[in-house]
């Protein structure tokens, strides 16, 4: 048997949705979604130290809100250690450290990048050789973001969003990322969405142009496919993120679009100097943080600590 190492750090992505179809409100409340997820390269570490007991800390960056997020069982990546441990029968003792860079409530699942990072080290800190399939069914119990999370890449979301399969993505996808320093709560807009759309279909809208456009691999026909039916909600909750958006197109963006349920804005550029100058362009007119990522990258991976 291989030593049980000393620690393990984990990266996970943040995640954008490409395309997020939603339906009317299942029986079990519940929205039924289409969506189409793509990691970018913004991401937490969760490194999970040999403990005793359980535990989380969280250290961020200067635009992420460290107080605002659970260390206690209301933590996800808490949660996670304590679902894989029932899985195995067992207690997982250790320290988990989250370096953050993804934002606090900002629609890019950086909780659920949390959660899946947490599990991928717990599983190689305590050499528990837990199979893909049934860490993708922990964690399903989750949240519908944190199986994305493990996958990684660009993938298409059913059900809840919790049931991905990889697409074909041929393209590299340039993103200016403007989160809010303000969070936004993703029951409030999905209840504001009920409210602005009573009569929405059971079926949310299909993909199918979404994913044309990432077979095309032009930043052009990806512009014109993006979709987010949070949008309208979140913009009518926040109406400085339409006033964002409006903004960042007319210094050039290809198309500015809020992530999931809001607040942050993404914005899709023609290549890496585009986006580095749509940043720069958007800090000289008074967004306090800017930040650039491509896509897609991997999903939860073990990196080198402190890498």
């Amino acid at each position: 048997m291989m030593p049980t190492p000393t620690a393990v750090t984990v990266r996970a992505a943040a995640k954008i949705n490409l395309h997020l179809g939603v339906g009317a409100p299942r029986d079990d409340g519940f929205h039924p979604l289409t969506t189409v997820y793509q990691a970018v390269g913004l991401c937490d570490d969760v490194t999970a130290h040999p403990a005793d007991d359980l535990s989380v800390d969280i250290a961020g960056a200067d635009w992420v809100d460290a107080d605002a997020i659970p260390t206690d069982s209301g933590n996800l990546a808490h949660r996670a250690g304590v679902l894989l441990g029932d899985h195995h029968g067992r207690e997982l003792g250790a320290r988990l450290v989250v370096e953050k860079s993804i934002p606090v409530a900002g629609g890019l699942a950086g909780g659920s990048a949390d959660a899946a990072a947490a599990l991928v080290a717990l599983d190689r800190l305590h050499d528990l050789g837990t199979s893909d399939t049934d860490l993708l069914r922990i964690a399903a119990r989750l949240g519908s973001d944190v199986p994305f999370a493990l996958l990684g890449g660009t993938a298409l979301g059913t059900g809840r969003g919790e049931v991905v399969e990889p697409v074909a993505d041929v393209g590299t996808w340039w993103w200016v990322m403007v989160p809010s320093l303000e969070g936004l709560s993703t029951p409030a807009v999905y209840r504001h969405f009920d409210q602005l759309f009573p009569d929405a279909s059971p079926t949310p809208p299909d993909a199918e142009a979404l994913l044309g456009a990432l077979r095309t691999g032009q930043p052009v026909s990806l512009a014109r496919a993006l979709r987010n039916d949070l949008q309208e909600p979140a913009i009518d909750l926040r109406p400085e993120l339409g006033r964002l958006i409006e903004h960042g197109e007319s210094e050039g963006a290809l198309r500015g679009i809020v992530s999931g349920s809001g607040p942050t804005v993404v914005f899709l550029c023609e290549s890496a100097d585009h986006a580095r100058d749509l940043a720069g362009a958007l800090m000289r007119t008074g967004s306090p943080v800017v930040l650039v990522a491509n896509g897609a990258v991997a999903g939860s991976h073990v990196v080198p600590a402190h890498v």
